[in-house]
């Protein structure tokens, strides 16, 4: 469904403007010391499979186990004294809810995470272990957006949303700025897009860097809502969809990210949900390291063909968070992907 049109290089929203390549560099002088700088990884046998020299940045290797510590640290350690003291509250039953609970509990600010009702006890769990309040409520009754607002409003929080804010999205283009300080100019990069956080600073980043780098998002098939944005220019939506990429099924790009990715990004791909499998069993049995499904988009856009990559290609590995039971599925070539 589309829900808003923007011209292909309008910007949407003024606030969108705040992000630039001095956003994230400010964002890396903040980081440095909290975030860990994740390794770099090759493969010959990657290498000559797509044609191309392959660097992969192993953000399955961050605190929380993904990039999401990144914007979560540069967002909240930007406020006041005062916003500390009342606290953050967000939304999220993955990846971002963690990263703002560590942030808290390192920075010493309360943490309220809105997560819904049936949000897999294991990531609960995760989120209140590093000290955060999580609040729950029913997917049929309400938002979690409306719940976290109603929270604002009653206990003085500020919001930290999981993608659509300016600090959080220079925030995580400090992943890709690392990348590219530690292996040089690049010819393309790619990275998984759910909300568009990750992408918009990828990008900004990259081309701060190398004007001429080529930068492409790289979404499932079955979430493809940023991918008919792009090509568009009218916001698109989708609800709920049933990936294996758990981490890109947000309703649509946001306010800020959807001119973003108009503005600084070259393309966008889709993957199937056979391909996502693949990459995770590729990097597991050839790389030897753990990756999330939503963590592999770029990676399964090279294995694939989905994307065409030539010279010196940078991808982001964005997370790590698996559970047993999906890796114990997707290994054994056993799980049920649509259209097989």
């Amino acid at each position: 469904m589309a829900v808003e049109a923007f011209g292909k290089n309008a910007m949407a929203n003024d606030s969108s403007e705040m992000v630039n390549f001095d956003s994230v560099r400010e964002a890396a002088r903040r980081l440095k010391g909290q975030a860990h700088v994740t390794p770099v990884m090759t493969s010959r046998t990657l290498d000559e499979r797509v044609g191309a020299t392959v660097h992969l940045k192993c953000e399955n290797f961050q605190r929380t186990g993904a990039f999401k510590f990144r914007g979560a640290y540069n967002a909240i350690s930007r406020l006041a004294p005062e916003a500390r003291r009342r606290g953050v509250v967000t939304f999220s039953s993955g990846n971002h809810g963690q990263a703002v609970a560590l942030v808290g509990r390192l920075l010493k600010v309360p943490v309220t995470v809105v997560m819904p009702a049936d949000a897999p006890a294991i990531k609960r769990a995760a989120t209140e272990g590093y000290g955060a309040r999580v609040v729950t409520y029913d997917l049929k009754e309400t938002t979690r957006e409306a719940v976290a607002k109603d929270l604002q409003a009653s206990g003085g929080f500020t919001v930290i949303p999981p993608f659509d804010h300016p600090d959080v999205i220079a925030g995580q283009g400090t992943a890709a700025l690392e990348l590219m300080e530690t292996v040089g100019p690049l010819d393309l990069v790619l990275t998984p897009c759910g909300g568009g956080g990750l992408l918009s600073g990828t990008a900004i980043a990259a081309k701060g860097l190398a004007p001429g780098c080529r930068v492409a998002g790289i979404e499932p098939e079955l979430a493809d809502d940023a991918t008919r944005s792009f090509r568009t220019g009218v916001l698109q939506t989708v609800y709920n969809p049933p990936t294996i990429a758990d981490g890109t099924r947000t309703a649509s790009l946001g306010k800020i990210t959807f001119p973003l990715v108009q503005r600084f990004v070259d393309e966008m791909q889709t993957v199937s949900e056979a391909a996502i499998a693949a990459a995770v069993r590729f990097c597991f049995e050839r790389l030897k390291i753990v990756v999330e499904p939503s963590g592999v988009l770029g990676l399964a856009a090279l294995l694939s063909g989905a994307v065409s990559a030539r010279g010196r290609v940078g991808v982001i590995l964005s997370g790590g968070n698996i559970d047993a039971a999906m890796m114990r599925r997707i290994l054994r070539d056993s799980i049920d992907l649509p259209g097989n």
